[in-house]
């Protein structure tokens, strides 16, 4: 259960940075000034849907610090998340005569983080940036941890670069403009954080479907709360992705693949969920969960309305070579993330091109 509002990240015991979960953006000034002490200016950047709906009160509890702040919007939608998007923030930046000492806002979801991350990673060599999550997907996963980047020739996250943000603030009232399929995709970043590290979380979500789908406020943040502790634990062991972190990509080496092959049609956290289920189908098949594991598995993320199959219309050989493409591949293997039992993410890399195929094949949907 959720016991406060503040997680700290710490690197080597030294505090980096903090994860504060709060209702409303009341106490956002003083945490922002408290992390990014003497900052001249802050250039807030969102997307055309989130700006419509929260761009105004973000930039007035900036101004209550007492920071000039500047703004600049970019069209909704995982396609612009380019360097030709990060360009014009570079140029914006460039513009407004922003320093060193100065930073930048990421106010929305996983793309708008990302771009806002990677133009703050390399202007200027690097300057501050803090996460205002907007999405259930942004808050559980991908606003901590410093990732950040933008796709290339569609390939996702092919540019990026590691850089931690100063603070991630998450207003939970943020949430309650999300459209129902958006705020499903977000779940299945928490349902990978439960499989990966703990088992107690993903029985509560079993349990509790109802109460997540209705969207009980108190459901929702103890998910996100408990998702960011998995987050955190792993981040601060492995920041680089050397090692272990790579335990957070469970469902994401098939996802990704299908993710691009969809056209990016499909959410990223709907593609994560196939994943999911096609790396615990292959846990299965090697005896590392039981069956009615897997079947559990399959439960949770059909009752939260998540894709549990592969769409029909998508080449199964395709979707195999796009993995082997994809950037976690090593020479002629792939960095897979399969299951001990639920709760136990583990890196192999002995995968074989036919266990995919036939994961594959067992859970292709069928045409409507």
């Amino acid at each position: 259960m959720r016991k406060n509002n503040e997680i700290p990240v710490c690197f080597e015991g030294r505090p980096i940075y903090d994860i504060v979960l709060e209702e409303g953006l009341t106490s956002l000034s003083d945490r922002f000034l408290k992390s990014v002490p003497e900052c001249g200016k802050v250039l807030l950047v969102s997307d055309s849907r989130v700006a419509g709906l929260y761009l105004e009160d973000t930039v007035r509890a900036f101004s209550s610090a007492g920071v000039g702040t500047e703004t600049y919007v970019f069209p909704e939608g995982e396609e612009n998340k380019t360097l030709d998007t990060v360009r014009e923030i570079y140029g914006k930046l460039a513009g407004c005569r922003f320093q060193r000492g100065d930073c930048l806002a990421a106010l929305g979801g996983g793309v708008t983080g990302d771009i806002t991350g990677f133009a703050a990673a390399t202007y200027l060599r690097g300057v501050r940036f803090i996460q205002l999550p907007t999405t259930v997907l942004a808050c559980c996963d991908s606003s901590i941890g410093g990732k950040t980047g933008v796709d290339f020739d569609g390939w996702k996250n092919y540019v990026g670069a590691f850089h931690m943000p100063s603070l991630v603030f998450m207003n939970m009232g943020f949430l309650s403009s999300l459209d129902d399929r958006q705020y499903r995709a977000g779940m299945a970043e928490a349902v990978k954080s439960a499989l990966i590290r703990d088992r107690s979380m993903f029985e509560d979500m079993l349990e509790d479907a109802a109460s997540i789908n209705a969207r009980k406020p108190e459901t929702v943040s103890d998910i996100i709360y408990r998702s960011c502790l998995i987050k955190k634990s792993v981040v601060e062991i492995d920041p680089g992705e050397k090692g272990v972190r790579a335990v957070l990509n469970f469902g994401h080496t098939l996802g990704h693949a299908i993710e691009k092959l969809s056209g990016f049609s499909m959410l990223h956290g709907e593609c994560v969920s196939v994943g999911s289920v096609l790396a615990s189908y292959i846990s299965m098949k090697r005896g590392m969960i039981s069956e009615k594991e897997y079947s559990d598995i399959v439960t949770l993320l059909d009752s939260l309305g998540l894709p549990v199959r592969t769409p029909p219309d998508i080449s199964l050989d395709e979707v195999i070579a796009a993995a082997h493409s994809d950037k976690k591949a090593l020479g002629s293997s792939i960095k897979f993330i399969l299951l001990e039992g639920i709760g136990n993410g583990i890196i192999d890399r002995s995968v074989t091109d036919g266990e995919m195929y036939d994961a594959l094949v067992a859970l292709k949907g069928q045409a409507s």
